[in-house]
């Protein structure tokens, strides 16, 4: 059906966070698209996510935050009718109405947004049920639209493809079944322990063909060398952390047979692909598969079966060290079989 009230025209997406947040987001343009015909999807974030927003189809242009030295002309130049605040930042939500972006959407716990905002949504993602994927569907309802899709229904509406790049087919054609392991986070959640990424690695090794791509910032790779060298120094492992940006990381999963890792922005980044990825949870709200699971036509979360009693937190969970490597190597196994099968 069509919206009569308010008409949209150009609207404007901002979410300048973390790149799982952006990725999450980014089903709004594609049902936007689908309901509003000819409707204008523009999106703003942060420099580094850029590249992975500019590989989705749903977006007419892609603009980074940090290119915009003056706020109100940038909504002023788009000609927005609309912009929405998947990201509450108070410096632009102030900007928007200086430039009289006619709907303006923000959530009510903000306190600048009954300021600067004039749509309110009024919806708590601490104490919700839903998806986060689906939370980012109630900004729509101070537009009219008040539909939340079915979690099977969000993986076509990422439109996002993954880049084409040499060194990725390259490295893809040096064996035959390929699995990125995306070991840390940038701090951002419960990591599975570094001890059972070796262990999984080990029980790997005794499949012939499997290569393991352990993917991460120059940082990261540093820790890992340091705190998982026998990982790091096994013949079916390829490090190539800080090897890669964005870009080239999307195109290493594009081309990858899989992806494991913990509730990060690679993991969403696969989902929203359609590659098989795992991604290793706690069972511990609001930090569960339920609110932060991956979302694709190939995605799976592991977690474990219930919430420990000894939990110390991120740097110690046992909830995560619960999670078995014989359980997660036969998932990949799986995914093998299957692409057998269908070669």
């Amino acid at each position: 059906m069509a919206i009569k009230q308010p008409a949209l025209a150009r609207v404007l997406i901002c979410r300048t966070d973390n790149i799982g947040d952006v990725v999450l987001t980014l089903p709004l343009a594609g049902y936007l698209k689908q309901l509003v015909p000819g409707v204008q999807v523009d999106f703003l974030c942060r420099a580094y996510a850029a590249p992975v927003v500019r590989q989705c189809r749903f977006f007419d242009r892609v603009l980074a935050l940090e290119d915009q030295p003056d706020l109100q002309r940038m909504f002023a130049d788009g000609g927005y009718d609309t912009v929405i605040f998947a990201f509450p930042n108070r410096r632009l939500a102030q900007a928007a109405r200086r430039a009289r972006v006619a709907n303006r959407v923000g959530t009510s716990h903000r306190l600048y947004h009954w300021l600067s905002c004039n749509r309110l949504a009024h919806f708590s993602r601490v104490r919700s049920t839903l998806h986060e994927a689906q939370l980012n569907f109630e900004l729509l309802r101070p537009l009219g639209i008040n539909h939340i899709p079915a979690l099977a229904d969000i993986p076509p509406l990422y439109g996002l493809s993954a880049p084409r790049l040499p060194e990725a087919d390259t490295l893809r054609e040096l064996a035959e079944f390929n699995v990125i392991l995306h070991p840390k986070s940038n701090g951002n959640g419960r990591e599975w322990p570094l001890a059972r990424y070796t262990e999984l690695a080990r029980l790997l090794q005794a499949e012939a063909g499997i290569s393991l791509w352990v993917t991460g910032s120059a940082a990261e790779g540093e820790v890992l060398a340091r705190e998982a060298p026998e990982l790091m120094g096994m013949p079916n492992v390829r490090n190539l952390c800080g090897h890669v940006d964005l870009a080239g990381l999307t195109a290493l999963i594009g081309a990858a047979d899989g992806l494991i890792a913990s509730g990060t922005g690679p993991l969403h980044m696969g989902a929203a692909l359609g590659r098989p990825v795992l991604g290793l949870f706690p069972p511990i709200k609001p930090i569960d598969p339920q609110r932060w699971g991956a979302l694709g036509a190939q995605a799976q979360s592991l977690t474990a079966p219930a919430p420990c009693a000894t939990c110390t937190g991120v740097a110690s969970c046992a909830c995560m060290q619960a999670i078995g490597a014989a359980d997660v190597a036969a998932i990949v196994h799986g995914w093998r079989v299957r692409r057998r099968k269908e070669a």
